[in-house]
C-alpha cells in the first residue's frame, strides 16, 4: 500500500477542476491525446451541456516517480453546494485533497466549505491556484489568501494552469510526496478481516445489475467471491471487479487500499445503501454490526417537489428511473403521491434547487420520460392545537388548525467583493435576511446571514449573482428550525379545489402571490359555457379572485334584416337555462383542468 495514493480535487465551481483532472490523465498517459477530449472525467450529457461537475468521478492513474511505479486513485468532484454530499462521500474515501483555487476569482464560499470538510475529515490538503496562464493581476493575492486558509507559506501553494499544463506535474509529484498512503483499518476483533470495503458510489449497469463504488479498506476479493451488505443483510457473489481507467477495466481481484468497482447482480435498487459496509467474512449479525465501518450521515432532503408522467402509462417507467436514479445520487428520496388532475406521481425530496433542476433534466434527457411538476416547497413543522408535532412536507398536508409553525432557517455564507457589499446587504429589503455579520477574508467580504430556505430557493441565488455582475458566491447549510408566520394558499376553480396549486407563502407575501395566480390562471384556462370563478382562499377567506367569462354564441341578425326580435329574447333565455343547468351540474361534478396549464403554471 506504501505505492498507493487516493485523492480528490475540492473547489467552487468552475474553477477548473475537471480541465485540471483532463491534464493529470494526460501526463499519466491514462488517456491518449487522440482520445482526449475536454471534461473527460464528465460523463453525463447534462454536464457537457452546463459546464458543471454533478457527479463525482472515480479514474486509476499509474505514475512512475523518482524510479517508483506508482498507483493514483484520483476522483473528481462537483463544486456546486446542491452536491456538497456528493463531496463529503469523496472525501470519505481518499486521503488527501488538491484544494484548487481560480487565480482571477480567489477563493469563493464553496472553496471555505469544501476545505472545511476536507480538513474535519483529516485529509493532508494540497494548496493550488489554478489559470495563472491568463497572466490575472489578483493572482500573488489569491496565492497569499490561500496559503493563509491552509496556514503554510505562500511557496508551497502551486501555480498551475489545467488548460495548458503549466506545473501541473509539480502538482502531482507533490501530491504522491504529502498524501500518505493508505492504511489498513484496524479490527474491532483479534482476528484479520479477508476483505472489508466502504461503498461511496453505486450506478445501474444493463447487465451487471447494480455496480457499487468501493474503497477496500481490509484485505482483498476476487470474483466469484461471497459477500455481505451489512445494512440490508444482503449476500451476493460478486459477477465482476475492477477499476476504473476512466472506463471500467476488470481485475482479478482488488485490494487493501485501492479504489474500484464491484459488479453485484443485483436488480433492485433498495438492497444496497450508500455509505453500507461490504464484507466477506461469514459472520453472524451481530459480529458484521461490529465491523461496519463509519460512514457518513444520510443527507435531509430540505426541498420537495411532486413529479407526475405527461402520459400516465409511465408511471412505472418515471418509478424505476427514480430508482436507478438513487443508486448514484443517494441524496435523492421519493415516496408515491397522486394528483386528482394529473394522476399518479411521486413526491421527491432534494438537496436543493439545482439538484432538482437536474434530476428533471436527467429524467428527461437519460429516461425520455417527459414529467410536470408541483412547486417547489420545503418541510414545516407543525405543532398541533392537541400537543403533537406533525412535519409537513406536501402543501395540501398543511393543518388549518394549529397552534405554530417553524420553518427551516439557512446559515448563508456569502463572499464578495468590498465594491458589492452594499448592494448585496440590499437584498434584506426582499428577502427575509437577518443576523447579518461582516468580515474580511484576504482582501475580500465574508458576509454571514440567516434565511429562511423558502426565500433562499425561490431566485435568492439569481438576485446574488444579478446584482453582482456574477462576482458574489454562496453556500449555504441548514442551521435551525424558527418560528414562521405563513398561511397555507389554496386556489378554487369554480368552487374546487385545485390541490396542486396549494402553496405555503409567507404571510406578507399571501396577496401578492394570490394575485399572481388568478391572473395566470384566468390568461391559461379554456373559456366553458359558463362562468367561472378563479379564487385564491386563504383560512376559507378569498384574497384575490378573477372571472373567466362564458363563451358568447352568436344567434343572428334579428330585428336588423326584418326577422322577429322576440324569437331571438326565447332563444336568449334558453341558452341562459341551459348556461345555468351547466353549471349546476359542474359544481357537482370534477373540473377539468389540463395538464398543460399546470406545465405552464409552475413555469418560472
Amino acid at each position: 500500500m506504501q505505492d498507493i495514493r487516493n485523492f480528490c480535487i475540492i473547489a467552487h465551481v468552475d474553477h477548473g477542476k475537471s480541465t485540471l483532472a483532463d491534464r493529470l490523465l494526460e501526463i499519466t498517459g491514462t488517456v491518449e491525446k487522440r482520445r482526449m477530449k475536454a471534461q473527460y472525467l464528465d460523463q453525463l450529457e447534462l454536464e457537457r451541456e452546463r459546464g458543471i461537475t454533478i457527479k463525482m468521478a472515480p479514474v486509476r492513474m499509474a505514475y512512475t516517480y523518482q524510479g517508483r511505479p506508482f498507483t493514483l486513485n484520483l476522483i473528481d468532484t462537483p463544486g456546486h453546494t446542491d452536491f456538497s454530499y456528493e463531496v463529503s462521500r469523496a472525501l470519505a474515501a481518499v486521503d488527501g485533497a488538491i484544494l484548487l483555487v481560480d487565480a482571477s476569482q480567489g477563493i469563493q464560499a464553496q472553496t471555505l466549505a469544501n476545505f472545511n470538510a476536507a480538513k474535519r475529515a483529516g485529509l493532508t490538503i494540497v494548496g493550488a491556484v489554478n489559470k495563472v496562464d491568463l497572466a490575472p493581476l489578483m493572482a500573488d493575492e489569491v496565492v497569499k489568501s490561500t496559503a493563509e486558509l491552509l496556514g503554510v507559506d505562500p511557496s508551497e501553494i502551486f501555480r498551475v494552469s489545467g488548460k495548458t499544463g503549466l506545473g501541473v506535474e509539480e502538482l502531482l509529484r507533490a501530491v504522491i510526496e504529502k498524501v500518505p498512503a493508505p492504511r489498513p483499518r484496524p479490527s474491532p476483533s483479534a482476528t484479520p478481516l479477508p476483505f472489508r470495503a466502504l461503498i461511496f458510489d453505486s450506478f445501474y449497469h444493463e447487465h451487471k445489475g447494480i455496480v457499487a463504488t468501493v474503497r477496500v479498506t481490509n484485505g482483498s476479493i476476487k470474483n466469484g467471491d461471497a459477500v455481505n451488505l451489512i445494512a440490508t443483510k444482503t449476500p451476493f457473489k460478486v459477477k465482476e471487479l475492477g477499476h476504473f481507467a476512466p472506463e471500467m477495466r476488470t481485475d482479478a481481484e482488488i485490494g487493501e487500499g485501492q479504489i474500484g468497482y464491484v459488479a453485484t447482480g443485483l436488480k433492485d435498487p433498495e438492497l444496497l445503501k450508500i455509505g453500507d459496509t461490504m464484507l466477506v467474512a461469514p459472520l453472524d449479525a451481530a459480529e458484521q454490526l461490529a465491523h461496519a465501518l463509519p460512514g457518513y450521515k444520510d443527507p435531509q432532503p430540505v426541498v420537495f417537489v411532486s413529479f407526475y408522467p405527461e402520459e400516465s402509462d409511465n408511471y412505472d417507467d418515471l418509478k424505476s428511473a427514480f430508482g436507478k436514479l438513487r443508486l448514484n445520487d443517494s441524496a435523492l428520496r421519493f415516496e408515491p403521491d397522486a394528483n386528482e388532475f394529473l394522476g399518479r406521481g411521486f413526491k421527491t425530496g432534494f438537496l436543493g434547487k439545482l439538484h432538482f433542476e437536474i434530476t428533471a433534466e436527467r429524467l428527461e434527457k437519460e429516461f425520455h420520460i417527459r414529467t410536470v411538476h408541483s412547486f417547489p416547497s420545503v418541510s414545516y413543522k407543525v405543532h398541533l392545537r392537541n400537543g403533537e408535532w406533525l412535519m409537513v412536507t406536501n402543501p395540501k398536508d398543511f393543518p388549518d388548525d394549529h397552534q405554530e409553525v417553524l420553518e427551516p432557517i439557512a446559515k448563508v455564507d456569502i463572499l464578495t467583493p468590498p465594491e458589492y457589499v452594499g448592494t448585496v446587504l440590499r437584498l434584506q429589503e426582499v428577502f427575509r435576511l437577518r443576523n447579518i455579520t461582516t468580515n474580511t477574508l484576504g482582501g475580500i467580504m465574508l458576509i454571514s446571514a440567516s434565511l429562511p430556505l423558502s426565500d433562499l430557493i425561490r431566485d435568492f441565488d439569481d438576485q446574488l449573482k444579478s446584482i453582482s455582475a456574477g462576482y458574489a458566491s454562496l453556500s449555504y447549510e441548514i442551521a435551525s428550525f424558527e418560528p414562521a408566520n405563513v398561511a397555507k394558499l389554496e386556489v378554487l376553480v369554480a368552487t374546487h379545489d385545485v390541490g396542486g396549486l396549494t402553496r405555503i407563502v409567507h404571510a406578507d407575501d399571501v396577496e401578492r402571490d394570490a394575485r399572481k395566480t388568478v391572473e395566470r390562471l384566468k390568461d391559461l384556462l379554456p373559456q366553458q359555457q359558463f362562468s367561472q370563478a378563479i379564487q385564491a382562499v386563504v383560512s376559507g377567506k378569498v384574497v384575490a379572485r378573477e372571472t373567466i367569462p362564458a363563451i358568447k354564441k352568436e344567434l343572428g341578425n334579428f330585428g336588423k334584416n326584418g326577422g322577429d326580435i322576440t324569437r331571438k329574447m326565447k332563444l336568449w333565455k334558453k341558452q341562459q337555462r341551459g348556461k345555468e343547468n351547466l353549471k349546476e351540474r359542474s359544481l357537482k361534478s370534477k373540473i377539468d383542468v389540463p395538464a398543460s396549464v399546470f406545465k405552464e403554471l409552475l413555469k418560472k
